[in-house]
């Protein structure tokens, strides 16, 4: 760090974490520090300015400035990368070593590690991440545990990353008092420790762009994909970067996102949790957008149907993947019917997303890879299914905020929603962001729709289906019952995520994300 004047690590730096944190490496972060912060904090500036204007009453429609991009038929994404032709199963989770090899010999087609939502960013898990991920392009992953060998096979799934999105930060290496962005501190650190090898190696640096609200935000990432292979002096076009449609606003901007990242574009996921979160938290304001209990809001109600034929569309017209959403379902040990009932809706759930024309899908956990397989390879034979345009659908305005939701809200979802935020944001806190609750692999997106329904229906007084007004009181009340029957994680976490629920609810403004209010307290 002496090279690089203004650069300082505020973390311990240990053993292998050294050769990730190279002085070669360290300056890539600082150039692109250098070259996009400034953009990164405009685009920042934007958004909230977005929110206030929704704040105020305002709403979302298809961009007038860009519709030339929309009616223009003659552009396309790029072509599948070398090992993205078949991505019909898609399995993610964080890059924790043993989860690593796990999910690399899982039988799916790729395996996205996830810097996100699904990881407690504490500096160690950040750096001993980048390391797994090092020695997995290299095949030295393998180790020993409790006497058990994991061992990568010899034909492991292709390796996809999400690194953090825009809004985050990276408070532990700062350039010139600034904290570097959290999104280019894990693609950088991914890119320059691996592009050349991944190339040699007969795939590429692969990405997931989480977050994003604006094609503005896109033509960042490509300016980044841009300046960084020309660093290394790769070849323009050989990243390839999918991104998460999981924010209202980027609904309205798919092809437009598609057209900034066209030379790069790996196609559009359908980040559903974190969709039906932005949907809640945008329209903040409005109590017309006040939701049932978080198990109501399905794929097949209105708004998210549109969002998901809107998607597919849209990808195939563009001719890059349309990729489904996550089934968060774990198998139930010792309770055979419980068990055949939950993966009974895994198998609904990628059937309804095969027959609509998704190009393959995304589980979380091993054990339901292959129902994921059964259905995709029954009903899509071909590696993907870009030749259906679904010329059916034409999605307007209006059906994107379509906040009609059959369901009402209980005093049994309210604690659902208080238990799961409790057990995730104390995990959270504790360096675990990927958590098994009541069956279901929580992450950050999950853990978002329940805190911010608890804010929502305190905000607008909602009322439960018998009547009774949803305050502060009452969910400060559950909130002081349910962190009593937290398990597995420590006292203290706990309190913090007690205290963090209760002055949400209590607040007249929800936090943006919980991973930016709980990062002092990691």
């Amino acid at each position: 760090m002496a090279s690089i004047p203004g650069l300082k690590i505020t973390a311990p730096v240990e053993g292998e974490q050294n050769a990730i944190l190279s002085p070669p490496a360290l300056k890539f972060l600082v150039a692109l520090h250098r070259a996009f912060e400034p953009t990164r904090q405009a685009l920042l500036a934007a958004r909230k300015a977005r929110q206030a204007d929704l704040d105020a009453g305002g709403t979302l429609t298809f961009l007038p400035e860009t519709k030339a991009v929309r009616d223009d038929p003659s552009w396309r994404g790029a072509k599948p990368g070398p090992g993205l032709q078949d991505r019909r199963v898609e399995i993610t989770g964080p890059p924790e070593r043993k989860m690593v090899i796990n999910a690399l010999n899982s039988g799916a087609k790729t395996f996205m590690a996830d810097f996100e939502d699904s990881t407690s960013p504490t500096f160690a898990n950040l750096l001993n991440g980048q390391v797994n991920l090092r020695d997995a392009v290299r095949r030295e992953i393998d180790f020993d545990l409790g006497g058990k060998a994991y061992k990568l096979s010899q034909n492991p799934a292709v390796l996809l990353v999400r690194p953090r999105g825009w809004h985050l930060d990276e408070p532990r290496v700062t350039f010139e008092g600034k904290p570097l962005s959290g999104s280019l501190f894990d693609f950088g650190l991914y890119f320059f420790t691996n592009a050349e090898e991944l190339v040699k190696r007969g795939t590429g640096p692969y990405f997931y762009l989480p977050k994003m609200e604006h094609y503005l935000e896109a033509r960042l990432w490509n300016d980044v994909f841009n300046f960084s292979q020309d660093y290394i002096r790769m070849p323009r076009g050989t990243i390839r970067g999918t991104v998460l449609v999981e924010t209202i606003p980027a609904a309205f901007q798919m092809e437009e996102i598609i057209y900034e990242l066209r030379e790069h574009s790996a196609g559009l996921n359908c980040g559903r949790w974190d969709y039906i979160f932005s949907f809640i938290k945008k329209f903040r304001s409005n109590a017309k957008f006040v939701l049932p209990d978080r198990s109501s809001v399905t794929m097949t109600v209105p708004f998210m149907q549109a969002y998901v034929n809107l998607l597919i569309q849209t990808c195939h017209k563009r001719g890059v993947a349309a990729m489904g959403g996550m089934s968060a379902t774990l198998p139930i040990k010792n309770d055979k019917a419980a068990n055949d009932s939950a993966m009974q809706k895994v198998y609904e759930d990628k059937l309804r997303e095969v027959k609509a024309g998704h190009d393959g899908t995304w589980i979380a956990h091993p054990a339901t890879v292959q129902i994921a397989l059964d259905v995709f390879d029954q009903y899509m034979p071909g590696p993907n299914q870009y030749y259906n345009y679904r010329a059916d659908v034409k999605v307007n305005p209006e059906e994107l905020v379509n906040s009609q939701v059959p369901g009402f809200i209980t005093l049994g979802g309210i604690r659902a929603n208080v238990s799961a935020a409790l057990a995730y944001c104390g995990a959270w806190v504790s360096g675990n962001g990927c958590v098994p609750i009541a069956n279901m692999m929580e992450d950050a997106a999950t853990a978002e729709i329940a805190r911010m329904q608890l804010w929502h229906w305190v905000f607008h007084h909602a009322k439960t289906e018998t009547g009774e007004t949803i305050t502060s009181d009452l969910v400060c009340k559950i909130i002081d019952e349910e962190a009593e029957k937290v398990a597995g994680v420590k006292p203290a976490q706990v309190a913090v995520a007690r205290d963090y629920l209760k002055a949400q609810v209590s607040s007249k403004e929800a936090g943006d994300f919980l991973t930016s209010d709980l990062m002092a307290k990691l």
